[in-house]
C-alpha cells in the first residue's frame, strides 16, 4: 500500500484511535485479513467471522510487526476503531485508488473472469507495473485488499468483480471506480441466486453503468458474441470497443484452430494491426478470454505484435484452472476443479475432447471426472443431463459422475444419450473416483477432472498425480 499514517487512516475510515502512542506512524507494509500474512508496517483488518474472531490475534500481530489493527473494538494494542469493519476497508480502498493515478481495469461476466484477469495482467505488466486480484478474491473483501495492495509504482490496477445479486457490482464500482470496464459473457452460473439469465445482465450491466464518459476517457469492452453483453452498450457513456469472432467486431479472432494438444491458434485483428497467436493455455474458449484481454491491452497503447506476442507466452497463473501435467508414466491430468457452471463445463469437455485426439491416435482414452454444479436452481437437474449428453456427443471415452442426485443426472444424460456398458458410471464420492481410475488408467489416457469447489474435486487430481508420482519411485 502507498504509505499513510494511523492518523490519515483514521481520518478517512471514521475510525478512533486507541493505544497508538505515535498517530503519526505510517502503514508502510501490506493491508492483510489473515494473521499469517502480516509484515513489518502491516495493517491487520480484524472481520469477525463464523469461527474465528480476528480480534483475538491482536496482540499477535501487532508483535509480529503490525502497525496497527483495523477493528471494531479496543483491543488492548494499536488500533483504529470502527463501527463496520468492512465499510472501512471499502473507504480506505476508494481513498488509496483516488491518490493512485493508476489506469484502473473492471473486469466480471458469467465465466472465464479470473483466467481473463490473468492473461490481462500478464499482457500489461510488460507494459508498466500492473497489480491484479489474486486468484478469485472478487468480492467485497477481497476487492478493496486487492486495490490496497498498489503502490506509487502501479501504473495499472486489473479487478475482477463478482456479484451474487443486483447492486453487488454497483458497490464495487464504488469502492474502486474503473476508467476501462469488461463484460465477457452472461451465463447461467449463479442462475439460482439471481433468479434468470435477465437479472445477471442487470447485474453485470453495473460495471459499464460506472465507466466515466467517452469525453472523460471511459471505454466498455463488450463480447459482440453475447447478445445480452453486446446490448449494454446502450447503458453506458463510455466509448464502445467489441471483441469476438464476429466479423463486426474491433478486435476479433480469424482461422481459429487448435494444435494436437489443444491450444488455440489464431490470427488477432486489432483496429491499428494484426498478428498470430498461439497460445500456451488449453482450450478453444480461451480465445474469447484472449481478445478481451486484446482489447483492453489495445485500448491502453499496445500493438498487435506486442499484444500477441504477451498471448503467446502467457500461462494459467490461478490453481486449478485447466492445470494440465503430464504423469512420469504418460498419464495426462487436467485439473479445472475450482469451479463449474454449464458453460464452463462445455468449453472444459470440448478442450478433453480435442486434446483426446492426438491421445486416441496412441491408443490413450479420455476421461471426464465430473461432479456437481452448484447454484443452478430450477435449472439444475437439466443442465446435469445436458452435459452428460454433450460428454458422449464429443466422443469422450468415459465419464465418472461423482457425488449425489446432480451427478446421477449426469450419468443418467450420458446413458439416454447412448453411453452404455461400462463407458459411464456413477460414483458416490471422490475417494471411490480415485479408486476406479487408478485401477483402470493406463498410458496415454487423458483425465478432466471439473466440479463446483464445494464439491472438492481437486482431491481427486491430486491423487492421481500423487499415484504417478509413486509409480515414478517404485520404477526406480
Amino acid at each position: 500500500m502507498i504509505a499513510l499514517s494511523l492518523a490519515e487512516i483514521a481520518e478517512v475510515v471514521g475510525g478512533q484511535t486507541h493505544d497508538i502512542p505515535d498517530p503519526s506512524a505510517q502503514v508502510t507494509g501490506p493491508v492483510v485479513r489473515d494473521s499469517r500474512e502480516v509484515e513489518p508496517g502491516s495493517l491487520f483488518v480484524a472481520f469477525v467471522g463464523e469461527r474465528v474472531d480476528g480480534h483475538d490475534y491482536a496482540a499477535a500481530v501487532v508483535e509480529a510487526g503490525a502497525a496497527a489493527v483495523l477493528a471494531s473494538r479496543p483491543v488492548g494494542v494499536p488500533a483504529i476503531v470502527v463501527t463496520d469493519v468492512q465499510a472501512a476497508l471499502g473507504a480506505l480502498a476508494r481513498h488509496v485508488v483516488q491518490k493512485l493515478g493508476a489506469t484502473l481495469v473492471a473486469l466480471t461476466g458469467s465465466a472465464g473472469k479470473t483466467s481473463t484477469k490473468d492473461l490481462i495482467a500478464q499482457v500489461l505488466r510488460r507494459k508498466a507495473p500492473t497489480v491484479f486480484t489474486p486468484g478469485s478474491l472478487n468480492n467485497e473483501i477481497g476487492l478493496p485488499l486487492t486495490a490496497l495492495s498498489a503502490t506509487e509504482e502501479t501504473r495499472f490496477l486489473v479487478l475482477e468483480m463478482g456479484a451474487r445479486g443486483v447492486g453487488h457490482i454497483r458497490y464495487l464500482t464504488g469502492l474502486t471506480p474503473p476508467r476501462i470496464g469488461l463484460v465477457l459473457n452472461v451465463g447461467t452460473a449463479h442462475i439460482g441466486e439471481f433468479g434468470g439469465r435477465e437479472q445477471i445482465a442487470q447485474a453485470k450491466g453495473e460495471l459499464v453503468e460506472a465507466l466515466p464518459s467517452a469525453e472523460e476517457g471511459g471505454a466498455a469492452i463488450l463480447n459482440a458474441d453475447d447478445p445480452l453483453v453486446r446490448a449494454m452498450a446502450s447503458r453506458t457513456k463510455a466509448r464502445v470497443i467489441f471483441f469476438g469472432e464476429s466479423g463486426e467486431a474491433d478486435v476479433r479472432a480469424e482461422n481459429v484452430t487448435l494444435t494436437d494438444a489443444g491450444q488455440p491458434v489464431f490470427r488477432l485483428h486489432t483496429p491499428s494491426g494484426a498478428s498470430d497467436v498461439t497460445m500456451r493455455l488449453y482450450g478453444e474458449h480461451h480465445v474469447s478470454n484472449a481478445l478481451a484481454a486484446a482489447a483492453v491491452a489495445h485500448e491502453l497503447g499496445m500493438s498487435a505484435d506486442e499484444i500477441a506476442t504477451a498471448l503467446s507466452e502467457a500461462g494459467s497463473l490461478s490453481r486449478w484452472r485447466m492445470e494440465v501435467t503430464e504423469r512420469p508414466d504418460g498419464v495426462t491430468v487436467v485439473n479445472d476443479a475450482y469451479n463449474a457452471n454449464p458453460e464452463s463445463m462445455r468449453a472444459a469437455l470440448r478442450a478433453l475432447a480435442a486434446m483426446g485426439k492426438a491421445a486416441q491416435a496412441h491408443g490413450g482414452r479420455t476421461w471426464a471426472v465430473l461432479g456437481k454444479m452448484a447454484e443452478l436452481g430450477d435449472e439444475s437437474l437439466a443442465e446435469h443431463d445436458a452435459v452428460g449428453r454433450l460428454a458422449v456427443r464429443l466422443n469422450v471415452g468415459k465419464l465418472v459422475a461423482v457425488g449425489g442426485r446432480e451427478a446421477s443426472w449426469l450419468q443418467l444424460g450420458a446413458y439416454n444419450e447412448g453411453s452404455w456398458g461400462e463407458e459411464s458410471v456413477h460414483v458416490s464420492d471422490a475417494q471411490a473416483a480415485v479408486d476406479l481410475l487408478r485401477s483402470q488408467l493406463r498410458p496415454g489416457d487423458v483425465v478432466l477432472v471439473k466440479a463446483s469447489r464445494s464439491v472438492g474435486l481437486e482431491s481427486v487430481a491430486q491423487a492421481l498425480l500423487d499415484s504417478g508420482n509413486e509409480g515414478e519411485v517404485a520404477a526406480r
